[in-house]
């Protein structure tokens, strides 16, 4: 039982930071103590990489844009 309470934790956690949920509140909502206990659980996946670098870029163009660059 124990290893199906461990599955559902890491799945919450994963799920959440792939959603976009920031690592500090997912730390929190687990009843961690440290990110790092936190970045145990969760899997940050090449996709998730990709999903932020893309936010970025459009937040970047946007200040560019405003910026009259």
């Amino acid at each position: 039982m124990v290893g199906i309470f461990h599955m559902a934790r890491h799945t919450f956690a994963t799920m959440s930071l792939s959603k976009g949920v920031p690592m500090e509140s997912v730390s929190k909502m687990l009843g961690h103590t440290n990110l790092k206990t936190t970045q145990i659980y969760a899997r940050i996946t090449n996709k998730k990489i990709e999903h932020d670098m893309e936010e970025l870029a459009g937040k970047l163009g946007k200040f560019n844009t405003a910026m009259g660059m």
